[in-house]
């Protein structure tokens, strides 16, 4: 058997089960992720963590026009110290981030998914005032990335298939 051969043969091999067990991608035509594109009302952000994640969640989800769906979030991030050194000076920190969601549908108010995500980044205190609040922030930015792809995920799972 030829080289191509095995590989057109492992790629049909691998594509079966995917099929046998009605996998239907999220982005496909009738997945998950067609129903909730332009179709999810976002709650107004009243921070700049929750700015940072609708931000995000519009990216993925794109805005409204008319909405089909609700989703109500209920955010929270702290930071705690993480790494101290022999003289009592903290020089990394850890923020941890939890999400609490419901999605619910516009017309009749059922819910359609609801559920906790969580996520932790952490940041280095080492440099200059300035460059530890930059990393601050950074870090911040970067929980609401980890805590928006962990939420489109779930959403996706729980509207599941059309």
């Amino acid at each position: 058997m030829s080289l191509s051969d095995r590989r057109k043969f492992l790629a049909l091999l691998a594509a079966t089960p995917l099929a046998a067990c009605g996998f239907t991608p999220v982005y496909g035509p009738g997945g998950a992720g067609e129903r909730l594109l332009n179709k999810v009302e976002l709650p107004e952000p009243n921070s700049r963590d929750s700015y940072l994640l609708i931000r995000e969640l519009e990216q993925r989800l794109g805005r409204p026009g008319s909405a089909d769906y609700k989703l109500t979030l209920k955010l929270k991030a702290t930071e705690g110290k993480q790494a101290i050194s022999s003289d009592d000076v903290t020089t990394r920190f850890h923020v941890l981030g939890r999400l609490d969601y419901v999605l619910t549908r516009t017309e009749d108010d059922s819910r359609v998914g609801a559920g906790t995500v969580t996520g932790f980044t952490s940041y280095s205190a080492t440099g200059t005032t300035a460059a530890t609040e930059s990393a601050r922030e950074d870090a911040h930015e970067r929980l609401m990335v980890i805590l928006t792809d962990s939420l489109t995920s779930r959403l996706f799972a729980d509207l599941g298939p059309a």
